[in-house]
This record gives C-alpha cells, structure tokens and sequence, in this order.
C-alpha cells in the first residue's frame, strides 16, 4: 500500500514539501505495530558555495602614481632632458655657421635660408613617420634609431665637399632630430600627474645649455679651427646619449597597451625598487587595443576640432620662435630698426675682394659682440621659466598658453619702437622668454591630450606641421633684410626709417598676427590635465 504524506515539521527542499512514502512490509501475525522505511525521493543536503574573493586590479596609471616621485625620475629628467641639449646644439648650429659657409662658398641669400629649410623639411617629414613607428614599435627604439642617424649624418657634414651636399646631410640631420621628441613622451608617461607640470618645463633649461654651448663654442672654434670642426664637436653629446639610453626602459603604458604587460610590470617593479616604494596591491591590467596610431583616429569626431586647433598653434608658436631667432642677428648686426652700424665694428674684407664681396649684406663674420649679444638673448629662454610653470599649474594650460601668447605678440609690435641698441636686446631678450614659455605649455598639453595609443602620432604629426612655420622663417629673417640692406645703401647706412625699419615692421605684425590668432584658437580647445 502507497500513500502519500507531508511532515511539515521536515526541512522541505522539492518545491517547499516533503514527499514521503510509506511501506507495508510484511508482519507477522501476532505483531500489530507496523514497521515502516521513509525515503526521501528528492532531497539536497548540500551546502551553498561561498563566493569568491574579486582580486584586485590596477592600471599603469595607478602604479605611476602610487610610486610617486623618486631617484628613477630624477635620472629620467637627466638623462631624457639631456636629448634637449644634442637637438638644440644641431639646430642651433646653423644660425653660427650660416655667415662662415655663405663666405666660403660665396652663396646668395636665398642658398643660405635655404640650409635652414631644408633641415626643417626632413624633421617635418620624419616626424610623422617616426611617430607612427614609435606608437607601434615603442618608444625607446625609435629614440635610439633617431640618435644613431643624427650623429652619423651629422658627422659627414662636417665633410661636405660642397653646398649641395651640405644641404642634403644636413636634411638628414635633420630627419633624425625629429625623432629626439620621444624623449619627451617617455618622460611624460613615467611621470605622476601633478610632477608634470613642474618637470616639463625645467626641461628647458636642457635646450638652453645646448644653445649656449654651441654659442659658446662657436665663438672659439670656428676663429680657430674652423667651422667643420665646430659640426664635429657639436655632434659629442648626441653619441654619449647613445650609451646612456641603456639606464631608461622602454615605456610601460607602451608596454601594457600592446599586450605586454610582463615586460610593463618588471619595468614597474624596477622605478619601485629605485624610489624605495611599492606597486599597488593586485594584477596589473590594461585592455589591449587593436587599433594603434592612425592617422584616421587623429581626424575622428572626437579628436578633429582639437587636433586642427593644436596644429594651428603649433605653427604661430614655430613661426614666431624661429623667426626671433634667426632675425635677432640681422636686427643686431646692422641696427635695422634705428641708426647705422659704424664703419669702424665693420668686418675687415680683403683689399682685392671685389665690390660684392665687399658689401656686409653678402659677407660679414660674426664679432665677439654678436656672440654675446646672442648669448644675452638666448638666456631669456628660462627668465620666464618660474612663472611659466606657476602658471602651468595654477592658471591650467589653456589661460596660461593665452596670456603667453598675447604678451609674445605685443613685444614683437614694440619692435617698431625706434630704440637703442640696449633696447632692442632687451625686447629681444623678453621674446625668447614669451616663445620658450610658449612652447613648454603646448609640448605638455600636445602631450596630455592624446591617449596612449595616438600620443606619439599626435606629438609627431603637430611637430612635424609646426616646421612649416620654422621652414618659412629663414626667408622672411635672412633674405629679406639682406635684400633690403643693398636696396638701403652701402655698408649698412640707413636712416630712421630705412627699408629694414619698414621689414622689421612688417615681419613684427606678420609675427603678431600669428600669435593673436593661435592665442584665440587656445581658448577654444579643452584643458588639458594637471
């Protein structure tokens, strides 16, 4: 006999009941109480899992901040800044050689802008594609490449047999020059966030020693020994740079962005161990993104209306650098804005040099005036240096790139001002520090606003448009100035209102304008972080 029964007093596990039957055995008959097997047809006795621990995670970002700042950062700043020194000194170079070769090889004018040029052309060309390289293939490897090729072709210029293969090695040069900017990247990714914007713009002190010593050493070297062993000295610092790449690894946020987070990890554990910290508890994770340094993403929806702003930025702020730099000579030299130049701090030519060699405009060496002079100005690049990183950091990149700029424009307006020699260096001097500022705060916002995957390709593509503005310069600084010196008289007399009066105005306004007009289009694009 079947029955079913319900103990509610049960622990009921099928549907909130107990099912239970009951069997009749067999009993015998002088037996009466019957005996019974209850079976459970479903019953679940077990116990529910416990759950488990999340582990925890962390991203590159979070270990960079959470070491913080230390000896690691320090040798970074060193060494990473010192790329500043080699890529001032290369570039430099051609503003205190440009006077020994138009001599040497009689050039015109436009042959001797043209060297500058063309240096700018192969940085601009090559700043795009080794920004492609070095968002695929890493920084550091491209870093490397960019100094090997700058300190081979650099030192066979000082070879050179002719003005054509003067210009096309010192291109080259120039093409590797443009690859010093991944110093800058990896210095940015190992920082912390709140170091940036104190770090960065010291960097400027690196390019200011590498303008000084090639000053310097140009002022002793190209009298004595000549201009090309000036070339060969200046290519020194770039080829112990080289040997001291092997002390900074390749960048983490590179590393973990292409799947190899092992390799980002070690690199972590090491600038742990060297500042005496610690990495954050957990894995270290970062998603791996297909997609890496197209040029397509740089014009996207949500990059196009900051990307055309930053390259318009970039050019006012090259245009209105070089152009300072390379006219500051002639301005000095032949006192455009006011007076004459005496006959008596004229060069001496020889007495059977013809006519045209003759005339300043064509040949005219540099004094041990014009060296200090230069000296003078070019010290002006860091006078700015504490305000600028007080308003890097408490102003925000966009007011302070805004107020810079408007100011850079109002100096080269006072240009016109017809005043001393004294006065000129002085507004001269107050320009190289408004650029230099200029430039430390779009490097660090160019850098900031690019994610990972595009920062190289960004900063590649907005240096390489920026040479545009320097390739402009050297005609609008160099030939027309000594176009207008022959039209103004011979050796250099010119009234208070000569025709470099008018070239300085007219170069002062297009400089303004420039400035005015990147300033405007700053405001309009995003703060960048700090």
């Amino acid at each position: 006999m079947h029955s079913n029964i319900f103990f509610p007093s049960l622990p009921c596990f099928h549907q909130g009941r107990c099912v239970v039957n009951l069997k009749n055995l067999k009993m015998t008959s002088k037996q009466t109480e019957p005996v019974t097997f209850i079976s459970l047809r479903k019953l679940s006795l077990g116990s529910p899992e416990p759950q488990l621990k999340e582990q925890k995670t962390f991203t590159v970002e979070d270990a960079v901040e959470t070491i913080g700042f230390g000896r690691f950062h320090i040798a970074l700043f060193l060494i990473m800044g010192s790329t500043g020194v080699a890529e001032a000194m290369e570039i430099m170079l051609i503003a205190v050689v440009s006077p020994v070769i138009r001599c040497e090889w009689q050039l015109e004018n436009w042959q001797v802008a043209l060297v500058t040029t063309m240096v700018f052309f192969g940085y601009m060309i090559f700043s795009i594609l080794f920004g492609l390289l070095a968002d695929r293939y890493g920084r550091w490897k491209i870093l490397l490449i960019s100094f090997l090729w700058g300190a081979y072709f650099s030192l066979l210029t000082s070879f050179s047999p002719s003005y054509i293969w003067f210009v096309f090695l010192r291109t080259m040069v120039g093409c590797g020059v443009s690859g010093h900017a991944q110093g800058l990247i990896i210095k940015t990714e190992f920082l912390p966030t709140k170091y940036r914007g104190y770090m960065l713009p010291l960097s400027q002190v690196f390019w200011l020693v590498g303008s000084l010593l090639i000053i310097g050493l140009a002022s002793v070297v190209v009298p004595t020994i000549g201009w090309r062993w000036l070339i060969r000295i200046a290519s020194i610092p770039g080829i112990v740079l080289i040997l001291a790449f092997k002390f900074i690894p390749e960048s983490a946020r590179f590393n973990v962005s292409t799947g190899n987070t092992q390799a980002a990890l070690a690199t972590l554990q090491h600038i742990a161990r060297m500042n005496r910290s610690a990495l954050p508890e957990g894995r270290l994770v970062e998603p791996v993104l297909e997609k890496r340094g197209r040029f397509a993403d740089l014009l996207g929806a949500k990059y196009l209306r900051t990307t055309l702003q930053i390259w318009v930025i970039w050019l006012g702020i090259s245009f209105a650098y070089y152009g300072v730099i390379l006219a500051s000579t002639e301005l000095l030299e032949r006192d455009l804005v006011c007076g004459s130049r005496s006959e008596s701090s004229a060069v001496a030519v020889p007495v059977e040099a013809s006519e045209e060699s003759q005339s300043p405009c064509h040949c005219h060496l540099f004094a041990a005036s014009d060296y200090r002079t230069m000296i003078i100005s070019t010290v002006g690049e860091i006078a700015l240096n504490p305000l600028n990183i007080l308003g890097i950091n408490f102003l925000g990149r966009r007011l302070s790139l805004s107020i810079t700029m408007g100011c850079t424009a109002l100096f080269f307006l006072l240009l016109n001002i017809c005043t001393s020699s004294s006065g000129l260096i002085g507004f001269l001097f107050m320009l190289r520090a408004l650029v230099a500022a200029n430039f430390n705060t779009i490097y660090i916002y160019t850098a900031e606003v690019y994610p990972t995957t595009m920062r190289a390709l960004g900063m590649g593509i907005s240096g390489s448009l920026c040479r545009i503005g320097a390739m402009v310069a050297p005609f609008i600084s160099q030939v027309q100035p000594r176009g207008l010196c022959r039209e103004g008289g011979s050796k250099g007399h010119m009234g208070k209102r000569s025709p470099g009066s008018l070239w300085v105005e007219g170069v002062s306004k297009d400089l303004c304008i420039s400035c005015v007009f990147s300033g405007c289009r700053r405001w309009r694009i995003g703060q960048g972080k700090g």
